[in-house]
């Protein structure tokens, strides 16, 4: 790959460690290119499925004969169709993605993750898309292949800013609407939003049949509250400012997000979303190599 200043979210030497890992789908994928993941049309690919009885007009060819001669039946063999992944990442790009007590953003961190899977994801030869945006969409890029989507993809992901009040619900409720066949999607996002609109959003991705992951960014000042001193905090998405004293509302503070953060795991475990709750001073490539190692079946099985 050939290093482009604008896409400086992409790291060679985290690149080269990750590609040995491969993005696999939680559940059948369905596509029109043969791929590697498992699709829920029954064809006749290489992984056996199951048998099933023997109707006018089936394939004689598939007949399994030493099940006949051990029943005096006829069965027929079916196989999963292998197919291709189509990877959408929806990136939140409201106000609050800018936020960042490192010098780092989060929408800086949103973009190593996203542009490392749709890198990733591009070598294997799966479809990528792009939903963006604050309020709405303020891109979108259906999922294709080809080095040269890839390239348009990554360009685009360089060029998010973050900015305005979150629109992330409305986002998520599009995507379920325009994105037609299953697909992985993987929403990265500091998820400011309404708890119960957001399980509304999931559950839409999910009845459309969709495998759902998302990264959630926080800042360990956002939970742990040390503030020691009076302080001016800022609404980043256009509300006012509020001077306050910590000491006085760390309790409550602290409280209130424990509240939220139980809400949102009730939320994505009724919902069956691949949760991954991520701190902003974790190294990205850990928290991707876990992701991708939790979708292997071979080591997911290990871990259980």
């Amino acid at each position: 790959m050939t290093r482009d200043s604008s896409r400086d979210f992409l790291d060679p030497a985290v690149l080269g460690k990750l590609l040995g890992l491969q993005l696999n789908a939680r559940s059948p994928m369905m596509g029109n290119v043969s791929g590697r993941h498992r699709s829920p049309v029954r064809g006749s690919a290489i992984e056996f499925a199951q048998y099933r009885k023997y109707v006018q007009g089936d394939d004689t060819r598939r007949l399994d004969w030493r099940t006949w001669g051990r029943t005096d039946r006829y069965y027929i063999k079916e196989f999963e169709a292998d197919t291709n992944l189509r990877l959408c990442l929806i990136v939140d790009t409201s106000g609050s993605m800018g936020y960042g007590e490192t010098g780092a953003t989060r929408l800086d961190y949103a973009r190593r993750l996203s542009g490392t899977l749709a890198y990733l994801a591009g070598q294997q030869g799966d479809a990528i898309g792009l939903y963006s945006g604050a309020v709405g969409f303020q891109r979108e890029t259906p999922p294709r292949r080809g080095p040269q989507h890839l390239g348009l993809v990554l360009d685009q992901i360089a060029k998010l800013r973050a900015g305005g009040e979150t629109g992330l619900i409305k986002a998520i409720h599009e995507a379920a609407e325009k994105i037609q066949q299953r697909a992985l999607i993987v929403i990265v996002s500091d998820l400011l939003v309404h708890p119960e609109p957001l399980r509304e959003a999931f559950q839409h991705l999910r009845f459309r049949k969709h495998d759902v992951s998302v990264f959630h960014l926080l800042d360990r000042q956002e939970i742990d509250f040390t503030f020691d001193r009076p302080t001016r905090f800022i609404d980043l998405e256009g509300g006012p400012s509020l001077l306050a004293d910590p000491t006085l509302i760390q309790r409550r503070y602290r409280e209130a997000v424990k509240e939220y953060l139980d809400t949102i795991n009730d939320i994505v475990n009724h919902s069956a979303v691949d949760y991954h709750r991520t701190f902003l001073d974790e190294a990205y490539d850990q928290v991707l190599a876990r992701f991708l190692m939790g979708r292997n079946p071979k080591t997911a099985r290990t871990a259980r």
